[in-house]
């Protein structure tokens, strides 16, 4: 069976040429998948020809209007009628896409999906959940920026939602959920963050229990759970430190080598490792989880690669109809 996936061709920094790239790689990759470009269909189609795209599976969507990372999200979805994002996301709501991504602006992505997609019965808040590199295995970390003040049945959801996306994507059997907090013991942290260990106790996910911030990258859970002014402010601190550590590492270290020698070159291919350890581009892109379809939001930064790996991961939840399962779960919780 075929499944479409719509792509925000103009969001991003490097729209729409690295989204068309990414696009076409996906395309390549999974014969089995329709790629709907939605954007303006001049620009969009001279980088579908610079390529020299033949295939089949990519179709155009016409869409006028872009909403640029600067602009207010809802007054811009409100003013700019027919812009990328909404058209991808209507084709969602329709019915004529499975998902969307989009690599542009994330308050835009967010209103769209809340407002023109809506919520899933049972769930109060959607949230973003994004996959980080965390020693020898990824942990997912919810909300980092779909909404700034929380209550604590918000984190329990994000709890459960998180997890079944560690499950049906990253494939870890029975994910450990630790809630974000100034310390480990269970009495610690403000009264969203006391409140909310009370009820993870109470809930049937593995809960591991309070997990400070420096946790989250040695494998201690599988999932992180915080409210969303904190979850951005560790998605920015760490993409800002996990850069800055490959540039000291490299000048610190260059300094001890001459030019074109072979420890250089070792040097070089060391660090070309390292960067695709924290490479944000690996796992594509991060899911708003919570609402009526399929939406995953990339990077700003993002190049092909990251497309189409968050295509990836589109298709993969698609298919495996997570949405149903949070309904299912949450719904189980509500009835408790």
């Amino acid at each position: 069976m075929t499944l479409s996936i719509a792509i925000d061709a103009m969001g991003g920094d490097r729209a729409p040429r690295e989204v068309v790239r990414g696009a076409v790689e996906a395309a390549r990759q999974h014969p089995d998948l329709l790629c709907l470009l939605v954007g303006q269909q001049g620009a969009v189609r001279e980088e579908l020809d610079a390529v020299s795209w033949k295939g089949s599976n990519i179709e155009i969507v016409p869409a006028d209007h872009v909403i640029a990372m600067g602009d207010s999200p809802v007054e811009a979805l409100r003013k700019k009628k027919g812009s990328s994002v909404e058209v991808a996301t209507r084709l969602v709501k329709t019915g004529k896409a499975v998902a969307m991504v989009s690599a542009g602006n994330t308050g835009a992505c967010v209103a769209a999906g809340t407002i023109l997609l809506g919520l899933l019965p049972e769930v109060r808040r959607a949230g973003i959940a994004v996959t980080f590199h965390a020693g020898d295995r990824p942990v997912v970390v919810m909300d980092v920026g779909a909404s700034v003040s929380s209550k604590p049945e918000h984190l329990i959801q994000y709890g459960i939602m998180a997890t079944l996306y560690a499950r049906a994507v990253l494939n870890v059997e029975n994910p450990r959920v630790g809630l974000l907090n100034i310390g480990e013991e269970g009495q610690k942290g403000n009264p969203l963050s006391k409140a909310t260990h009370s009820m993870f106790l109470k809930t049937q996910l593995n809960f591991h229990g309070n997990v400070e911030g420096a946790e989250i990258f040695h494998s201690v859970c599988d999932v992180v759970v915080c409210e969303g002014f904190v979850g951005n402010i560790v998605l920015k601190v760490s993409e800002g430190l996990a850069e800055r550590m490959v540039v000291l590492l490299k000048q610190t270290l260059g300094e001890s080598f001459g030019n074109g020698s072979s420890d250089e070159r070792n040097l070089e291919n060391v660090l070309s490792r390292l960067r695709e350890r924290v490479d944000y581009s690996e796992f594509g892109g991060a899911p708003l989880l919570g609402v009526k379809g399929v939406m995953i939001i990339a990077h700003g930064r993002s190049e092909a690669k990251a497309i189409a790996n968050a295509i990836g991961v589109a298709k993969r939840l698609a298919e495996k109809d997570v949405n149903k399962r949070i309904t299912e779960e949450i719904r189980a919780v509500s009835d408790n």
